[in-house]
């Protein structure tokens, strides 16, 4: 896709376009020719309105060009999001809007453009079921309108609703390209990985009843979607957070993290009363944080394997003003090797990592570090269902070495599959919790969708 907008060079073959070959100088000159993209990574800039952001380098203007007519910028936003149905104020700053709210408005800038083909790329990743309904509304319309569309996602459900024909490619080939009325979702992941994986939902817990709890929450409470959250982790356990975006998940484990201020609460590790105000606080404690949002978060993407890997431990590698470069190669090896995780060397730019293998530098990062609690946000967002199964066995083999895991996912499934026990959110409480034995779907929504003042009547 990169080829085709323009942004890395083709080394070899043609690209035809509407019956002539066509050779994309930047993505400028591709979405001039009618060819857009919505990237899987946010793209975007914080610090602007949402109607900035929809509009920049075609901006509206009054007074003969002079001065930037912002009222009419957000008029026509407001007119977009209403053809599009979507409910975000243009005046927003973009950064103020949730994960999924910031991919609606990347998904409405490509749709404000008179495109013959849009891309898009992972665009459900981190939307809601209503928002992607929404999405593919979106996405019919445009279609009946003589639009193209490509589609990629990892979430094979989605294929069978709204594409017509699906390709499967597999370490840079094409494996196969079939209608996809003609094939079912185990052949397709079949084709991607060229091996079976199954994907039941766990039975049992494996932590044992008396397990030492090694981090307790009581009371919580964090701006707006933190209210009054209490829960314990015990050792070796896979905690799963549910419910729907919005819940208050994401910001109860930054709260957690010392990433939010924390308004009131207790905080203990294995007993004791901690403090944390920073998420230097919580390192310190042994608490490691993998974001829902790596690149923005998690990740220096623009340095290499080896700097990503190390930058949490520095400190240890230390011996008086210099750092001993040999234990950072030995120990870095090291965990490159355990993880799996597929480099060309140590000194490659992350940027040039697949999905997967970022996700693995994270969790790998805070394994050097030696945190025995990790909370991970959305692991297995925007990477293959290969690359899932193996963050799977390793949160697996992380839990049974004794280290304690809180699960946040919007994707049922995983919830089911990975967690010991799980704990459900609506609007900033804790609405529900679940032994896996006793866990499915239907009652997980059913505590995910409790509204708020049923929610103050159960308090």
């Amino acid at each position: 896709m990169k080829v085709l907008i323009g942004i890395n060079p083709k080394d070899s073959g043609e690209i035809h376009y509407l019956g002539h070959q066509f050779n994309p100088r930047n993505p400028k000159h591709a979405l001039e020719m009618g060819i857009g993209i919505i990237h899987q990574e946010l793209n975007m800039m914080d610090h602007l309105t949402v109607a900035q952001n929809i509009f920049i380098g075609r901006e509206s203007t009054r007074a003969g060009g002079i001065l930037l007519d912002k009222r009419e910028q957000n008029l026509q936003t407001e007119v977009l999001f209403k053809r599009l149905k979507m409910n975000i104020d243009p005046t927003e700053s973009l950064g103020r809007l949730t994960v999924g709210k910031q991919q609606m408005v990347e998904i409405a800038k490509a749709v404000s453009h008179s495109l013959r083909i849009l891309i898009l790329d992972e665009p459900t990743a981190a939307l809601t079921d209503t928002e992607i309904e929404e999405l593919f509304t979106i996405m019919r319309d445009l279609a009946a309108k003589g639009v193209g569309m490509v589609h990629i996602s990892h979430r094979l459900d989605e294929i069978h609703r709204i594409a017509h024909r699906v390709t499967v490619l597999r370490d840079g080939e094409r494996v196969d390209t079939k209608p996809t009325a003609e094939v079912t979702r185990q052949q397709i992941i079949n084709m991607m990985v060229g091996r079976v994986i199954y994907e039941q939902p766990k039975t049992r817990s494996s932590v044992a009843p008396d397990a030492p709890i090694v981090l307790r929450v009581d009371r919580l409470n964090a701006g707006r979607l933190v209210r009054d959250v209490s829960f314990a982790l015990r050792e070796g356990e896979t905690l799963g957070i549910a419910g729907l975006m919005g819940s208050g998940r994401t910001e109860t484990a930054r709260a957690i993290f010392g990433a939010d201020e924390l308004q009131s609460g207790m905080i203990e590790i294995r007993g004791r009363r901690v403090s944390i105000r920073s998420p230097g606080d919580a390192v310190a404690n042994g608490i490691g944080y993998l974001s829902e949002d790596r690149k923005r978060f998690g990740l220096a993407v623009n340095l290499s394997v080896r700097d990503n890997l190390a930058m949490a431990t520095y400190d240890r590698f230390q011996r008086g003003l210099f750092i001993q470069a040999s234990k950072v190669r030995q120990v870095t090896e090291d965990y490159v090797r355990k993880l799996n995780i597929r480099t060309p060397s140590l000194e490659q730019l992350l940027l040039n990592l697949s999905g997967g293998n970022q996700q693995k530098v994270v969790i790998a990062k805070w394994l050097i570090r030696r945190c025995g609690i990790l909370i991970f946000d959305e692991p297995t967002r925007g990477i293959d269902v290969g690359a899932k199964s193996e963050i799977y066995t390793l949160m697996n083999e992380l839990t049974r070495e004794g280290k304690s895991i809180i699960m946040i996912s919007s994707e049922l499934p995983e919830i089911l599959r990975m967690s010991d026990r799980i704990i459900v959110m609506s609007e900033g409480r804790l609405t529900g919790e679940l032994p896996i034995e006793k866990a499915s779907q239907e009652a997980i929504m059913g505590y995910a969708t409790i509204g708020r003042q049923e929610v103050l009547s159960r308090s």
